[in-house]
């Protein structure tokens, strides 16, 4: 297929790498040019705008940080919908708002064109490995005629409803991981505390019921004081606070997410390392 592809970041670029290896025709934009280089040596092409992605191609993938950024590449001067051809597809991978994933569904419907919100969960390893967890919302006769594309990247995809839906399906996910980090961090202080050997406490925990995927991973990277992202601190601060808004548009009080978003203003907002990745939390105890 002929493929877009606009937001070549961190996971962003592992994906559209697997794409060029399946043998699809591969156009990329991403604002700062640099981070296409390796993708166009693989034999993409650039292009100076999402709205020049979008004329060449018959599926555009998006994946940016904040919903800012998916309203900018979508709705703006040079955004995908004004050069989108008629019946072509739009997938957002970017973790955004259930609303703004509505607005572009219904966008798209009204002017002949199809879309699906597809965030995902696995950071840059899972996109590196090709092993991500996809969660979709949108026109389900797409998401079946994609789930070809869905498996050069993931391992498990899931349709969860109408345009919105997988972004609240990462609202779910996004909330579980505010838990998980906060309880590695607290429990790497604790061990090192408690003058017990980190290495071994990761070992036997991985071997029990406090396994997790974020204490496996991240952990290692913490032990040897790397804290590059393999997602932004900044990226998450905002994921917790669309979810707590969704939260109490339904009436709902997620105490403990809201003390993990509070922890993470600290990091991002107060000590200013929300370019660090997730596991940097530990550096403001």
């Amino acid at each position: 297929m002929k493929i877009g592809f606009i937001g070549t970041g961190v996971m962003g670029s592992a994906i559209a790498g697997h794409l060029i290896a399946a043998g699809h025709q591969l156009a990329v934009y991403n604002r700062t040019k640099s981070k296409t280089d390796q993708l166009v040596a693989q034999g993409a092409v650039w292009y100076d705008s999402p709205a020049e992605v979008a004329a060449v191609s018959e599926l555009v993938f998006t994946m940016v940080g904040f919903p800012s950024d998916v309203k900018a590449v979508y709705f703006g001067e040079k955004g995908i919908f004004k050069q989108l051809r008629k019946n072509s597809i739009v997938v957002d991978m970017t973790t955004s708002q259930p609303s703004l994933a509505a607005q572009i569904g219904n966008y798209a419907t009204e002017h002949n064109f199809h879309a699906l919100d597809a965030p995902v969960s696995g950071g840059d390893i899972g996109a590196k490995n090709a092993n991500l967890t996809i969660m979709v919302g949108g026109e389900e006769k797409i998401y079946q005629q994609l789930l070809p594309i869905f498996k050069l990247m993931g391992k498990t995809t899931t349709y969860f409803g109408k345009a919105g839906a997988g972004q609240h399906a990462k609202m779910a996910n996004q909330i579980m991981i505010a838990g998980t980090m906060t309880g590695l961090t607290e429990m790497l202080l604790y061990t090192k505390k408690a003058g017990l050997d980190e290495q071994k406490v990761l070992a036997a925990l991985s071997g029990g019921g406090a396994a997790n995927w974020s204490m496996e991973n991240y952990v290692p990277r913490i032990l040897r004081d790397d804290y590059t992202p393999g997602f932004f601190a900044r990226h998450f601060l905002k994921d917790l606070r669309i979810a707590l808004a969704e939260a109490d548009k339904m009436g709902l009080d997620l105490r403990a997410t809201e003390n993990a978003k509070r922890l993470y203003e600290i990091m991002v907002d107060v000590k200013g390392l929300g370019d660090q990745g997730t596991q940097g939390l530990i550096n403001i105890y």
